[in-house]
């Protein structure tokens, strides 16, 4: 179900936009500061990011999404993929505000993070 929600988040295929942009806007839109790891995952703070995250709503597709992310970048693909498609599955959807600006469906977001793990695993 979309409700229409806009949360700003990092994934992978939004690492290259500028830092001004990320710095600008406010990294968790309709979160508590903190609650999506957002400045954690920006700065390449992971396992930061990680922690934080564990201990969230992992029903959330937002904190699922980034924790995939986080995990990812801690090595830990396998986990990664499973955050990654229980928010591709998630009864819950929403717009969200990517870090590059671009607004895109969570269950959309979540697909590309995966296609793109799957893509960088595939090439090692």
């Amino acid at each position: 179900m979309k409700n229409g929600k806009f949360i700003a988040i990092a994934i992978g295929l939004t690492m290259v936009a500028l830092p001004g942009l990320a710095q600008a806007q406010d990294g968790e839109i309709g979160y508590a500061k903190g609650a999506l790891a957002y400045d954690a995952l920006m700065s390449g703070d992971n396992q930061s990011a990680v922690d934080k995250l564990e201990s969230g709503k992992l029903s959330d597709p937002a904190v699922m999404i980034n924790l995939g992310q986080a995990y990812a970048r801690t090595g830990r693909s396998g986990d990664a993929a499973k955050m990654f498609t229980a928010a591709m599955n998630s009864n819950r959807s929403f717009d969200l505000v990517l870090a590059n600006g671009q607004v895109i469906d969570s269950r959309k977001a979540a697909e590309i993070a995966l296609n793109n793990l799957n893509g960088r695993l595939a090439s090692r």
